[in-house]
Formats: structure tokens, sequence, C-alpha cells
């Protein structure tokens, strides 16, 4: 889930930035980023590990979040296409289409524009990558794209009050706004 990326792209946006595997280091943290990964898997980790519970108090709580492609999957309240015993942190009143860009082969990456990120277009890279069907209560559309093969945009980036997602990872190249808008956005709210 390219945590190592993650955590180099923190650092260098001026977070001190750490893994979260157990309670104690959940209890330590002022925001959490939700890698890319297999969702599954890191939903069954989440029981195993006893960090299901308290993270999704966490969040109601008003711990800022960021998650990117399966990290967005997590924050959801709903998922299409997972399986059938998948649970989400439920964070974001949205609907996720997991896997909707295609199998690993049909990854590609594009540049997109995201309201909030100055500076240009955003290199955007999608690994067997969700996108978002729907949005509710108040969550912010920060980007969509059209997809390779189809006729309409997708949504691929959405925030809603101090949780934000994207389907795509930048933490693979070297554009370190969106790490950067997550850091500001921890300030802000803190």
């Amino acid at each position: 889930g390219d945590t190592r990326e993650h955590l180099a792209a923190l650092r260098e946006a001026g977070a001190d930035a750490f893994t979260v595997r157990r309670r104690s280091e959940l209890d330590a943290v002022d925001a959490l980023v939700i890698p890319g990964g297999e969702s599954t898997t890191i939903d069954k980790l989440s029981r195993i590990f006893g960090l299901r519970e308290p993270l999704i108090e966490a969040l109601r709580a008003g711990l800022p979040a960021y998650g990117s492609c399966a990290g967005m999957i997590l924050l959801a309240k709903h998922v299409l296409d997972g399986t059938q015993d998948q649970q989400t942190f439920g964070a974001l009143d949205i609907t996720v289409r997991r896997n909707a860009f295609g199998r690993q082969v049909e990854s590609f990456e594009t540049d997109v524009d995201l309201d909030g990120i100055e500076g240009g277009p955003v290199h955007a890279v999608f690994i067997r990558a969700p996108w978002v069907e729907s949005i509710h209560n108040g969550v912010e559309i920060l980007g969509a794209v059209v997809p390779p093969g189809l006729d309409e945009s997708k949504i691929i980036a959405v925030r809603h009050e101090n949780v934000m997602a994207t389907s795509f990872h930048p933490e693979v190249t070297d554009d370190l706004r969106i790490h950067r808008y997550f850091v500001d956005m921890v300030r802000a709210a803190q």
C-alpha cells in the first residue's frame, strides 16, 4: 500500500509521520493516512489488531484522515462490488465502486485538476482504483476524470470537513501538493 512512500511524502511536507499498527499508536496521532493496498485485507487486519472500533470512534470525534485508493474504500460508508463481509470505517458519506477502473493491467496515469490544489494539474496514478458513485451530506467533490474507454467523468477526489480521499496514488509521484494540502488541513483543525 505504499506506506513508506506516504511516510516520506508526509515528512517532506512537514509532518512527523510514523506507522500505526496498535491502539497506543493510534491514540498518539493527530491525523491518519490510510494507504492503498487491498481494502478487505486492511479491514480484516484492523479487526485482528483491535483498531477498527477505536479508529471509528476517533474519526467520529473529528480525527483528520486521508485515504488513497483502498483508503478511500475504507473511509466510505458504502461499497459496491466489495466482498460480502467487507466493512468500512464510514467516515465519508459516499458510495464507492471497488476496482472500478478495472484490473491491474488496466491501470493508467493522467493529469487531473483538483479543487484546492494550486499550481496546475496533478499527475494521478490509478491502480485498480475505486471511483465515487455518489456523494451525500455535504461531501465536496475535489476532482473527477473521464476514464479511458468511457464517455462520462467519474469522481476521484472528495473531502468532508477533516476527511479527504483520492482514488489515485499521489505518493508514487514526486508531487507533494496533496500531502501538503492534507498537512495544512490537519494543522487548521488543531
